[in-house]
């Protein structure tokens, strides 16, 4: 009987295959037969035990790093909970459109999808925040300093990203 740990890190394994758009034929044929789809779906049903080095090649296989096909260790209870990042939308109305252009825009659509437009703070998460540091080119801290400075982010988020 597979354990809570090893159908986790199958779940994992699957949503990476499934993301890739491969089916379990599929990474046996893309792998040439180094992976089977019978030991691949072994894997990810957790029936068998997958050991690190078969881990960091199937990483390799799917070009992800190795972590990314980790269960989460710690219970989600237990975490701590995340850092709020609040957006001032009426602060970011003042911003000129050449450089607040993408983060209206990222805004607006968060904002479309949760159907909240009270339009004055807008509450992200911090992977929002990091999308918006690849949509800006930057680290995610330097585009936190420069939305404080503009005055569009609380400053306590800049704790979050530490």
């Amino acid at each position: 009987m597979a354990s809570d740990y090893a159908r986790a890190l199958g779940a994992r394994l699957r949503a990476i295959r499934q993301q890739q758009g491969l089916s379990l034929h599929g990474v046996e044929e893309r792998s040439q037969g180094r992976w089977k789809a019978v030991v691949v779906g072994s894997y990810e049903r957790g029936d068998r035990a997958v050991t690190v080095q078969k881990l960091a090649e199937l990483a390799d296989f799917y070009t992800v790093p190795v972590a990314e096909l980790l269960p989460d260790a710690a219970p989600a209870a237990a975490a701590d909970p995340p850092q709020r990042l609040v957006l001032d939308l009426e602060r970011l109305g003042q911003v000129p459109a050449e450089k607040a252009g993408p983060l209206a825009r990222y805004a607006a659509a968060i904002q479309a999808q949760r159907g909240d437009y009270n339009g004055r703070v807008l509450s992200i998460r911090q992977d929002d925040l990091r999308t918006l540091a690849v949509i800006y080119d930057e680290a995610p801290g330097q585009l936190a300093d420069q939305l404080i400075s503009w005055g569009v982010l609380n400053p306590e988020a800049r704790r979050a990203l530490d």
